[in-house]
């Protein structure tokens, strides 16, 4: 039988070229220059295959946030945890969401922060950027079993610890934080951060802290 006319499987190679594509439009113009038929030219397929896998051009680029948040979780995954809550927490940040905003830089940008416009996300984009920052919750409710959090609770280290990453990616991946410098100036700052959190002076009085008893800092994480 002639292969002519046959249907072309559309597997997860393909789906994941197709992704690789749209990463790179989006480096090179934007999430204006994501389309269904440059993703297809440029992965070495078809429109059709972008149809069949996603839908339209706005599931391509809900596929597009779900693997950002996706391969932020395996990047995170990969740091081993230790007896250490504060350490952890620390070199999780670094080690993890450092490495993978500077690695993709431009899905960083995209769907971390508000500087490139972007549709909404959907339903299940936004479950898999929930399920992205439970990881970073996990880490911080064990710091503050530890008692390194103070006052605060764990939704306001959340936003604390949310906010400075993200700064400090934004800075590195712009230029004033140079690349050799990076781990350092990471590591010192959410250092200097949680130590504060912890900190008699910084902590506010809390049910579970009424008399500000003193809290132990983090311990510095060991440099590579």
């Amino acid at each position: 039988m002639s292969s002519m006319g046959r249907p072309r499987v559309h597997d997860e190679q393909t789906r994941a070229e197709l992704l690789t594509t749209a990463e790179r439009l989006v480096a090179e113009g934007g999430i204006e220059a994501v389309s269904v038929r440059a993703a297809a030219m440029g992965a070495g397929t078809t429109t059709r295959a972008v149809y069949v896998l996603f839908g339209s051009k706005e599931g391509l680029v809900q596929a597009l946030a779900q693997r950002a948040f996706g391969l932020l979780m395996e990047q995170v995954a990969t740091v081993p945890l230790t007896n250490d809550p504060g350490q952890d927490l620390i070199v999780c940040s670094v080690k993890g969401f450092r490495v993978f905003a500077l690695d993709h830089p431009d899905l960083f940008r995209l769907f971390f922060t508000a500087q490139l416009p972007r549709p909404p996300l959907s339903t299940d984009s936004t479950k898999t950027r929930m399920t992205a920052l439970e990881q970073l919750v996990l880490l911080i409710e064990r710091a503050q079993v530890a008692g390194l959090l103070g006052g605060h609770s764990v939704e306001e280290v959340t936003l604390f610890w949310d906010a400075l990453c993200t700064g400090l990616a934004m800075r590195e991946i712009c230029g004033p934080i140079q690349r050799s410098e990076g781990e350092r100036i990471w590591t010192d700052a959410l250092t200097a951060l949680l130590t504060g959190l912890g900190s008699v002076d910084g902590a506010r009085t809390s049910p579970t802290n009424k008399r500000g008893s003193p809290r132990t800092g983090p311990t510095a994480p060991t440099r590579a």
